[in-house]
């Protein structure tokens, strides 16, 4: 039994580890989801994967696009991991640690999951595999925030929600994970503060 408990509480710790901390959906392709790592360990990102919806999935509750990291991601303790649209503006692109064509456009639901396409546990989301929201998910009381906005995790939040978007959306400034800025707001990118 201790052995069992031991394994929990490790699982626990590893998924606490890393969350998005950060989400942009700006004008053109400037677009870009930011992973910290606020362990103390360096953390294998091939073990993770970002899978994701487009609109309003085929089977509402299931991803439609497995996605993955290069081989030999990883994160820094206490650093993030930055995947960048690949046409996004030369202020974004010296943070950018990968690159991925398909980033959302307001309302594409995209979790951070621990496992394989066949056995996940999703650690943290932006959105959800539900159903389409219309333009973009609200959050923090702003409607549609998904859209035209960047998303910063609050430095309270210690990590990822789990799948609870709702939750972790909040419904205004107080109850919400996430501070919303305006359209192209990039004063954040490259690190994170907790």
């Amino acid at each position: 039994m201790t052995k069992f408990i031991v394994f929990i509480f490790s699982i626990n710790l590893l998924f606490s580890q890393v969350f998005f901390s950060e989400y942009a959906e700006g004008s053109s392709n400037n677009k870009y989801l930011e992973i910290y790592n606020a362990g103390d360990s360096v953390i294998d990102l091939t073990e993770y994967a970002f899978p994701s919806t487009a609109n309003a999935p085929s089977v509402p509750g299931d991803y439609e696009y497995w996605n993955t990291f290069p081989d030999n991601a990883v994160v820094e303790a206490g650093d993030v991991y930055v995947i960048c649209h690949g046409d996004a503006a030369e202020e974004i692109q010296p943070e950018c640690d990968s690159f991925h064509t398909y980033l959302s456009n307001g309302n594409d639901g995209y979790c951070l999951v621990l496992g394989t396409e066949e056995a996940f546990t999703i650690v943290d989301c932006v959105g959800d595999w539900n159903a389409d929201p219309g333009d973009g998910w609200d959050v923090a009381g702003v409607t549609a925030a998904t859209k035209d906005h960047t998303l910063v995790r609050k430095t309270t939040v210690m990590q990822g929600n789990g799948g609870l978007w709702e939750i972790s959306a909040g419904t205004d400034a107080n109850d919400s994970e996430w501070v919303v800025y305006e359209l192209d707001t990039w004063d954040f990118l490259g690190y994170h503060t907790i």
